[in-house]
């Protein structure tokens, strides 16, 4: 018997079948415990099974567990508009009205089906709470560098005339780049042209100097939505300067500012005077800790490692894997998404052995193995991780990378064979093609 044939069938033990029940998620409960911040991956950006499951899952925690948002690998604004929907704020009158915000590639990572279902779910359930107790849902990412601005402006113009002139003026450095923050980050980081970065910061010391003068005429939740805004700005400037010198310093400076999303959230929501309490959406690429990787070599973290050092055992990492099956994906950046195959787990990868239990879906926690079986999970190997493009073509150096996966998560789903997740608009089917290689793609 070979030693993965062994591997899988000491594992088979300690597996919790899985299937569409509810109560499937109860291993998962009982790990989460008393833990208030629970970080829920997937393995692709395109798989139906994924969010399907990620959103049950925080149904209950939200239901049983009193978890007050949802933070989501989204960018900050479109998902506010969400947030206002969901808590009876906005004036959007549907869950497909609230997404329409998410315009910029990939828009099927937030509009798509599954999401549609759970805003509407969430929706219904806080529409039977107390203002203060509903849960919001929000975005940790920082690429709306302009719409963020806009915000930005919009609040100042509305609470402070003379501290919106300002910001114009501060803002106005990125004029001559338009729509195109990457032609910033270009000049900028190659000394063809000044940078902001002196602006931005200015302009977020300003409004935290407002928040320290209590302005108690203005909303305390548009406040918090400006400021946050700011901080975007700020940490995007950075971010598209990053690009052009290396990628590990831009992912870096991306899940940084994303862990201190998660910090600015935990405290928002403690100076409502309710339970802090947070469940984030984001790929296995940041949510795994990033220690637990080969990326770690090269000095990449993630938001999963930064959790963990900053909330210790008040964290749960839970992972998804899957065999093989469909996905949605663009072949290249800023294409169509597509309904694609997705191709079997290579050789010993994490992936083939959980197909070698020959169980459709099961749930695994790792701190329930032992012994020998325990150091084996912590082994390095194959990990696959699937972003918004999916490249086939050059499977194992674009979408493979070396993990230990014990250590990288707290638990993962398997599902053996899963399907695209459906996007709101439609798409075509795939065709075959070359496509630039990255690595990993699209994360």
């Amino acid at each position: 018997m070979s030693a993965e044939r062994s591997l899988a069938r000491a594992l088979l033990p300690y597996v919790h079948p899985f299937s569409s029940s509810m109560s499937d998620f109860d291993p998962l409960l009982e790990l989460v415990g008393d833990a208030s911040c629970v970080l829920i991956g997937e393995a692709s950006h395109g798989t139906h099974d994924f969010y399907r499951q990620r959103a049950q899952l925080t149904k209950r925690l939200i239901i049983e567990r009193g978890f007050t948002a949802v933070a989501v690998e989204a960018d900050w604004p479109d998902a506010y508009r969400v947030n206002r929907y969901v808590r009876g704020l906005g004036p959007d009158q549907s869950a497909h009205e609230a997404l329409s915000e998410f315009q910029r590639f990939p828009s099927w990572m937030w509009r798509n089906a599954d999401v549609l279902d759970f805003v509407g779910w969430l929706r219904d359930y806080n529409d039977a709470l107390a203002a203060p107790e509903r849960t919001g849902f929000y975005g940790l990412d920082l690429y709306s560098l302009r719409s963020s601005i806009a915000a930005v402006l919009a609040y100042l113009d509305q609470t402070d005339a003379a501290a919106a002139a300002r910001a114009r003026t501060r803002y106005a450095c990125f004029d001559r780049f338009g729509e195109d923050p990457q032609s910033y980050g270009f000049a900028a980081g190659l000394g063809l042209s000044g940078d902001c970065e002196a602006n931005v910061v200015a302009q977020l010391r300003d409004l935290h100097e407002q928040r320290q003068r209590r302005l108690e005429r203005v909303d305390g939740e548009e406040r918090f939505f400006a400021e946050q805004n700011a901080r975007v700005v700020k940490d995007a400037e950075e971010y598209y300067r990053a690009m052009f010198r290396s990628p590990v310093v831009s992912w870096n400076v991306r899940d940084q500012h994303m862990a201190s999303t998660l910090d600015a959230l935990l405290e928002h929501l403690r100076a409502r005077a309710r339970a802090a309490k947070l469940v984030v959406w984001a790929h296995n690429s940041h949510v795994g800790d990033a220690r637990a990787t080969e990326l770690a070599a090269d000095g990449e973290l993630n938001i999963g490692q930064l959790a963990r050092e900053r909330y210790g055992e008040r964290v749960r990492l839970i992972g998804f894997s899957t065999y093989e099956g469909t996905v949605t994906a663009a072949s290249a950046w800023d294409e169509p998404a597509q309904r694609m195959q997705t191709r079997p787990g290579l050789p010993g990868s994490c992936e083939a052995l959980f197909h070698s239990l020959e169980l459709p879906a099961f749930l695994l926690r790792f701190g329930d193995l032992t012994g020998e079986l325990r150091e084996r999970l912590q082994e390095p190997r194959l990990q696959r991780a699937i972003g918004v493009v999916y490249q086939p073509e050059t499977e194992r150096r674009s979408h493979y990378y070396h993990a230990a996966l014990g250590q990288q998560f707290d638990a993962v789903i398997h599902i053996d064979h899963t399907r695209a997740l459906e996007p709101l608009e439609r798409m075509p089917l795939a065709t075959e093609r070359e496509a630039p290689e990255t690595f990993p793609s699209g994360l």
